[in-house]
C-alpha cells in the first residue's frame, strides 16, 4: 500500500530533523506574513517542527494566508524545534515573552495551564459548538483536552501507535496475521529462530513506555483510577504486563529490546531479525525497501474482548500573557479550520482531528492512513486513560522514567510483581507530589 511518497516520521525523527534544520538556518524560523500596518494588531505564534522543512514552509504560507485575510492583525510564525522544547516554552514564560498561540506536545497545555501561563479556551468552544464546527471533531478528541471543568487547548492532530508485521515473514512461518493476544505469541513463537524474533521494542527509548502503555489500554486497564490516583496493581495491567514477560520468557522478544533505539528496533524490522513491531503511522514511508511486505494489524483483541491502543492528542493554545486575546482566538481557530495544507504540502504523518480533513482524498486515496483512522483510531486511550480528561502529572509520568524503567525491567527477564511494584511506588510519589 503505496503513501505516495508521504514518508513517515516520528518524535525521535522530529527532533533529529529540527538539529539538521538548526544548521541549515531554517530551526526556530520566523515568517511574517507581509508587512506590518501601523495598527495592525502583532501575534506570535510558535508551531512544533511537526514535519520535514516542507512542513515549516507551509506552516509560513498559512500565516501568511490568515493575514491576507485578516488586515488588522499581522501574525508572525515561528517554527520551534522539540530539541530543548521544554526549556523553550518555560524560559520564555518566566522571562513574560511567551507567544500569544502555539502548539505543542500533548500534555504541554494542561501543565501551563496549572502553571497558570495558559488560558481556557471556553468561549472558544461554546462559539464553535453553536455554529456546529465541534460536530467535525473526531469523538472524544475536544473532551480528551478537558481539565477541572475547562477547556484548555485546541486539538488539531492525533499521534497513536499501531502493531505492523512483516508478510513475508509471517507467510514463511505458515501464520496468518494475530487478531488476539493469543495469536500474537503464536505468531512471535512460530517466527523466531535462527536470529530471528517475533517482536522487537526499541526499550532504550520510548518504545518500551509505549507497548506498556498500549497493552494496558489493550486489557482494559489503565495506570490511574476514575479519581486520578495511581493503579498500576490493577489486576487487568498485570495481566497485561504478564503476557510481555511470557512473550520474553519464550524468547520470542528479540533479545537486544533493553537497550535499542528507536532506529535499532526500527533496523531489526527491515533486516528481516523481527516480524512484529509497535510504531506510528507511516512506517511504510521510513522503510520504503520493505514497503510491500509491511501489513498493518486489527486492533488486537485482549483475553476478556477488549481492544486499544496508546494515542495523544497534539494540540493548540492560547498564553495568559497574550495582549490580545481576542485576536489570538480568531486566529487559532482560522488556524483549526484551514489545517489541511499541513499534510497535502507539508506532509505531516500526524493523524487529522477533524473529520472534512480526514473525508479529504489525500487520506481517502491512501489505504494505510484510511484502514488507521478507521480501525485504530477509535480504540485510542490516552495516559491517563480511565481518568477523565488530562491533568498536569501526565507530563511526569512519561518524562520522569518510571515507565521506562519498569518496560526494561521486563525486557531483561525481571519478576513481573516484582518490577510492578517498584514502578507503583515510584507512581505514587509522583501523583501524590
Amino acid at each position: 500500500m503505496a503513501t505516495r511518497g508521504r514518508g513517515g516520521i516520528d518524535r525521535r525523527t522530529l527532533v533529529k530533523g529540527a538539529a539538521a534544520l538548526g544548521a541549515s538556518g531554517l530551526a526556530g524560523r520566523r515568517f511574517g506574513g507581509r508587512a506590518r500596518a501601523q495598527d495592525a494588531v502583532a501575534l506570535e505564534f510558535w508551531d512544533m517542527v511537526w514535519g520535514p522543512p516542507e512542513y515549516i514552509d507551509t506552516g509560513g504560507a498559512l500565516v501568511a494566508q490568515f493575514n491576507e485575510e485578516h488586515p488588522g492583525i499581522a501574525a508572525e510564525y515561528r517554527s520551534t524545534p522539540w530539541a530543548n522544547w521544554y526549556q523553550t516554552f518555560t524560559t520564555a514564560i518566566g522571562a513574560g515573552t511567551a507567544p500569544d498561540v502555539s502548539t505543542g506536545a500533548a500534555y504541554q497545555s494542561v501543565q501551563f495551564y496549572d502553571q497558570g501561563a495558559v488560558a481556557p479556551l471556553d468561549e472558544l468552544i461554546a462559539e464553535m459548538e453553536s455554529d456546529g464546527a465541534l460536530d467535525d471533531f473526531l469523538p472524544g478528541t475536544i473532551d480528551r483536552l478537558r481539565f477541572d471543568d475547562h477547556q484548555i487547548a485546541l486539538p488539531w492532530a492525533i499521534d497513536i501507535r499501531v502493531l505492523y508485521y512483516r508478510r513475508d515473514l509471517l507467510e514463511a512461518a505458515g501464520v496468518e496475521a494475530p487478531t488476539t493476544w493469543e495469536e500474537f505469541a503464536t505468531a512471535a513463537e512460530a517466527v523466531t529462530g535462527d536470529e530471528r524474533y517475533g517482536y522487537v521494542v526499541s526499550g532504550g527509548e520510548n518504545g518500551g513506555v509505549h507497548h506498556i502503555l498500549s497493552f494496558l489500554a489493550n486489557n482494559a486497564g489503565g495506570l490511574f483510577t476514575p479519581e486520578r490516583q495511581a493503579n498500576l496493581m490493577d489486576e487487568r495491567n498485570v495481566e497485561a504486563l504478564q503476557f510481555l514477560a511470557d512473550l520474553v520468557a519464550a524468547g520470542s522478544v528479540h533479545p537486544a529490546s533493553a537497550g535499542y533505539s528507536g532506529d535499532d528496533a526500527l533496523r531489526a524490522f527491515a533486516q528481516g531479525n523481527a516480524a512484529m513491531i509497535l510504531s506510528n503511522p507511516g512506517l511504510e514511508g521510513r522503510l520504503p525497501e520493505i514497503a510491500d511486505q509491511i501489513g498493518i494489524m486489527t486492533p488486537l483483541i485482549g483475553p476478556h474482548g477488549d481492544q486499544g491502543t496508546v494515542s495523544w492528542v497534539n494540540n493548540v493554545m492560547l498564553y495568559e500573557q497574550s495582549e490580545h486575546k481576542e485576536e489570538a482566538q480568531q486566529f487559532l481557530r482560522w488556524w483549526s479550520d484551514n489545517l489541511l495544507p499541513l499534510w497535502t504540502e507539508g506532509r505531516t504523518t500526524q493523524i487529522p482531528v477533524r473529520q472534512s480533513i480526514a473525508d479529504d482524498p489525500y487520506f481517502a486515496d491512501d489505504e494505510n492512513m484510511r484502514f488507521i483512522l478507521e480501525n485504530w483510531v477509535p480504540v485510542g486511550q490516552g495516559t491517563g486513560s480511565k481518568a477523565e480528561g488530562i491533568f498536569p502529572v501526565l507530563n511526569e509520568v512519561e518524562g520522569e522514567g518510571v515507565l521506562q524503567t519498569l518496560a526494561q525491567d521486563l525486557l531483561q527477564g525481571r519478576d513481573v510483581a516484582e518490577a510492578m511494584q517498584q514502578a507503583e511506588g515510584r507512581l505514587g510519589q509522583i501523583v501524590g507530589g
